[in-house]
């Protein structure tokens, strides 16, 4: 089945501040048959990495990844905010579009030597990316490659993680 995502993306201008664009992706997961696409799309690249295990930050990374993993058979490693594991984690901070945060994860997330791929919704600056693979490779995790949906070629993310492999649904 071939679907042109962008038709599942709304365009919010002005949001969250005036001037940028946001590319919401709430109707491309309302919408059944083109969730399963995109996570099916993704799969299929996860297995061309030989992923053991995927990883995503909070929350849309949870939204991408999640039936990535579940239909890959592997697990899923959520990097969160401050203070919402409840185990020993490792830590790094980062800079966003719009200000500074943190990552943490387990400290037993990802094991040595294990294939991970990286998800998330959108590329943007690659800022929460470039730490997300940052925390997996702190923990021994192999980063075999990143996959989202949306890629904001202006932003030029994807130089901040340009020694690895990219996979985008759609770009703007």
């Amino acid at each position: 089945m071939s679907i042109n995502y962008k038709d599942y993306i709304a365009d919010v201008p002005d949001f969250p501040e005036k001037g940028v664009i946001f590319r919401d992706i709430s109707p491309l997961m309302e919408n059944g048959a083109a969730y399963a696409c995109a996570t099916d799309e993704i799969v299929t690249y996860a297995k061309s990495k030989g992923a053991e295990m995927i990883c995503g930050p909070e929350a849309r990374g949870f939204i991408v990844g999640c039936p990535v993993a579940y239909k890959l058979g592997v697990g899923f490693a959520p990097a969160r905010k401050k203070g919402k594991l409840p185990r020993e984690t490792v830590s790094v901070n980062y800079d966003l579009e719009y200000g500074q945060a943190a990552l943490y994860m387990h400290e037993d997330a990802v094991k040595p030597g294990q294939k991970v791929l990286v998800v998330d919704d959108l590329m943007a600056t690659g800022g929460t990316i470039a730490a997300t693979i940052e925390l997996v490779e702190k923990l021994g995790g192999i980063v075999v490659g990143t996959a989202f949906l949306i890629e904001l070629k202006d932003l030029h993310g994807r130089e901040k993680i340009k020694d690895y492999d990219m996979f985008t649904l759609m770009q703007y």
